[in-house]
Order: structure tokens, then sequence, then C-alpha cells
């Protein structure tokens, strides 16, 4: 594998300007910054805010969430065509950013001002502002800034540097935004309108960050090539793109990724609420020291990566995740067993964060290796629907087995649960996390690009020379 990555690095030196700098490498992560300080609060806190602040019962909330991810799914495919056909002084993916970092921040704050109205108007409310912040919003900032990683360099190392720089960064957006969220809501009265300040002081943050990305982030890969091809179809573009076996190997690792997440920071606030009975600082605790070893395990990952492949890394994580929960399942009710399990799970798939936004920028050049057609933008696209669809089902699942437990709702933030709602709790937690954790095992286990990359690349430098894609 040592033999190989230095053949890769032979290659890439071959390749035109693509190396980066720290600064630019850090501006990048704070677009993912941006969008965590919003999307942590969604994956979060916020079916905590819906059932414990506004009264809405569970069920509602996941039959919402699992109906918008599937406009979500069409939405995606819907903007990397977009951002494919856009044509600006700034580039395709970046201007988007721009454009949208304003109605990001707002729509964020839009999901807090639910109306105490009847269930139906409820239901509305929490599907606009939900589809207008995650549908709309958030997939034409996050898509495109996937993107623009793969038209900034095309040096495959490059692309590991920012994906673990940005992986290693967009924690901090988590950490700001869960960690601090309910502490500040306690100080601000406990209700609503204490939800809704908390949210305005984290839009105003990610909106900054938004504008640090675009300014300092350039598109700089021209390839003349594809300049120069026909226009591909829409029915080609997604016949191929089905077509491309990693393609869909990184589709469902990312999947991986965001369900682990939704997972974890789902029911985690409600594990620490009912079954250790504190809401105040334990679950900040736990998700800072969760959030906190994630970060350094992916910056500990750069020279592994280098070294081992992002593959073979990423496979050694899952096995120290699925162990670390089999653990926590001997004693579930034992908070240094919860502690134990959060380290666990953070040393684990820290190498698959790390990875799996570099995974996906080879896939394009496998892509356009295997069918002369280069694809940033629904690659991109396609990986998202699999991160967002496998979130939302993941957050229907959850809320729905709440609900058929019978989880009690309360719009004052306190309500006795019966045995069965916490059993189903413990149950969600033990579980999940065990099941991701094969999951990306198995995947993991499949995916032969790494061995196959360098040559790839030899292959198709030598063709863009000769003019072809």
């Amino acid at each position: 594998m040592v033999k190989e990555l230095a053949v890769d690095t032979k290659v890439m030196e071959k390749m035109p300007a693509g190396r980066l700098s720290w600064s630019t490498r850090i501006s990048y992560a704070s677009g993912d910054v941006a969008c965590n300080v919003v999307f942590g609060m969604i994956g979060t806190l916020l079916t905590l805010f819906y059932t414990d602040y506004v009264g809405i019962n569970p069920a509602t909330v996941g039959l919402m969430m699992l109906l918008s991810r599937l406009f979500d799914g069409v939405s995606d495919l819907i903007m990397g065509v977009i951002v494919e056909r856009t044509n600006s002084k700034w580039g395709k993916s970046r201007p988007w950013i721009l454009w949208m970092s304003v109605p990001f921040s707002l729509s964020a704050v839009l999901l807090f001002t639910v109306p105490h109205s009847t269930g139906l108007l409820q239901f509305l409310y929490l599907f606009v502002t939900y589809n207008f912040c995650t549908t709309i919003c958030y997939t034409a900032i996050n898509l495109p800034y996937g993107s623009l990683s793969a038209m900034m360099t095309r040096v495959s190392e490059e692309r590991d540097m920012l994906s673990v720089v940005r992986m290693g960064m967009s924690p901090i957006g988590k950490i700001i935004a869960v960690t601090c969220t309910l502490p500040l809501v306690k100080a601000f009265g406990d209700n609503q309108s204490a939800w809704i300040k908390t949210m305005s002081i984290w839009a105003v943050i990610a909106l900054v960050l938004l504008f640090v990305c675009f300014f300092k982030c350039e598109e700089t890969v021209k390839i003349e090539a594809k300049q120069a091809a026909e226009k591909v179809s829409l029915k080609k573009s997604f016949g191929v793109l089905v077509k491309n076996q990693y393609f869909w190997a990184v589709l469902v690792l990312w999947m991986v990724q965001s369900v682990s997440f939704g997972i974890s920071g789902t029911i985690l606030p409600y594990y620490c609420k009912y079954i250790f009975g504190n809401d105040t600082w334990m679950y900040s605790a736990l998700f800072l020291t969760e959030t906190l070893t994630l970060v350094a395990g992916i910056f500990a990952c750069a020279p592994l990566i280098k070294k081992f492949g992002k593959r073979n890394v990423a496979l050694a994580g899952t096995f120290i995740a699925l162990a670390g929960q089999i653990l926590f399942c001997l004693n579930p009710q034992s908070f240094g067993f919860m502690v134990m399990s959060c380290l666990a799970r953070a040393v684990g798939l820290a190498p698959l964060n790390a990875v799996v936004f570099g995974m996906v920028g080879d896939v394009v050049e496998f892509g356009q290796w295997k069918t002369h057609i280069r694809q940033e933008s629904l690659i991109f696209a396609g990986g998202s629907i699999g991160t967002k669809v496998g979130a939302g089902l993941a957050s229907a699942a959850m809320t729905g087995l709440l609900s058929v437990a019978g989880y009690v709702s309360s719009s004052v933030g306190t309500a006795v649960q019966p045995g069965s709602a916490l059993n189903m709790i413990i149950s969600i937690y033990k579980f999940g996390p065990a099941l991701i954790a094969v999951v990306a095992m198995v995947t993991l286990s499949l995916y032969k690009l790494d061995k196959k990359y360098p040559s790839i690349m030899e292959e198709l430098l030598a063709r863009e020379a000769r003019g072809e894609l």
C-alpha cells in the first residue's frame, strides 16, 4: 500500500497547480462549521424542542421529517444539475455559498417560531419551515460547497487534507451550538422564546463563517477537454452515475456517517434527561467529550491515511466503534459506560469522517476514467441524497418507536415517561450505533478504489493531454 501511494504522489507531481495553503484549507472548512452550527441543532436538539417545548407528538415529528427527506432527495438532484450548468465570474459552485448564506441563516431561526395552534397548523408550519431550511437553503449551500473541493484541486492528497481539515473543524459548529444551547436556553428563560434567541445567535455566526469560505476559496480546476466536450443529456448523466459502483459505496458511507450522528445526537438528550435524570449539563458534557475526541482523532488520521490508505484506516476504525458499543450493552445504565461508548464511537468513526469526502473526490476521477464524463456536482448530489434520506429515515424510525412505546410529549419541558418509553430510549441507543458500525464495516470491505487510483490518474492525465476526457 505504501508503494502504491508513493506512485500516486509521482503522478500528482505531473499535474498543474493544485497545492492548497493552510489558510485556504481552514477557510474551506469554515463553510462546514457554519453548516453544522445550524444542521447540528437540526440533527440533535430540534426533536427535543418540538416534543418537550412545543408539545408536538413524536410520531408527528417523525412523519414530517420522513416526508421532508423524500423532497430533500429530489432537491439534491435538481441542485446538482443547476450547479453543473451554472456559469458565473466566481465559477459553478462557489457563488451559491454567497447567494444562499442569508436565506439559510434566516431559515434556521424560523424553525423555532412554531405557533401554538391546532395540530394541523403546527404540522404544516413544521413541514414548510423544515423544508425551507433543509430542502431548499441547506441543499443550495451544502451541495455546491461539497463539490467545490473537487474544483479547488485534483491532487488526491490535497483533497484528503481538505477532507481531514473540514471534518476536523466541522464539529466545532456542533460544539458551539449543541454544547451551549441548553445552558443558554435555561439562562434565557427555558421556554420557546429562549430557543429563538439562542438560534438567532448561531445563525449570525453561521453567516459570518459562510462569507469567510466564499471570499477565501476559489475554483482553480480547469479541464480544457471538459469545456470542449459536447453537452451531456440528463438521461445519460444519470445513467452513467448509477453505473459507477464506487458512487454507491460512498453514498452508503456518507449515509452511515450522517445516521450515526443522528442516532447519538437525537437519543442522547432523551437518555440524559430521562435515564440519568440530568438535562442541564450532562448531555453537553458527553457531547463535548465525544466531539473533541472525534476532532482529535480526525487530525491524528492524516499521517495514517498517507501511510495505509483511506479505506484501510476507516475499516480499522469500524471495529473499534463496534467493540465499544458491545461493551456499553453490558451496563447501559452506567454513566461511566456511557462515557466509554462516546469515546469509542468517536475514536472508531474518526477515520471514516476524515476520509469520506476525499473518497467522493476520488469517485469523481473514477467516473471520468470509466465513462469519459466528469460529474463533480451530480456525484456530490447523489451522495448528499444518501446522507439526507438516511438521516430522515433514522429520525422517523426513532420518533416512531418512541411514539409506539408511549412517549409523553409536553409543552413545558417536563413529563413522567412510562417504563416502556424508557426501555425504548435505552434500546435505540444500545443497538442503533452497533448496526451502523456493521454496515460501514461491510461497505469498506468491498471498497477497492484506493489500490486502483494511481493508475487511473495516470491514464486520465495522458488522455487529457490528448484533449480527451
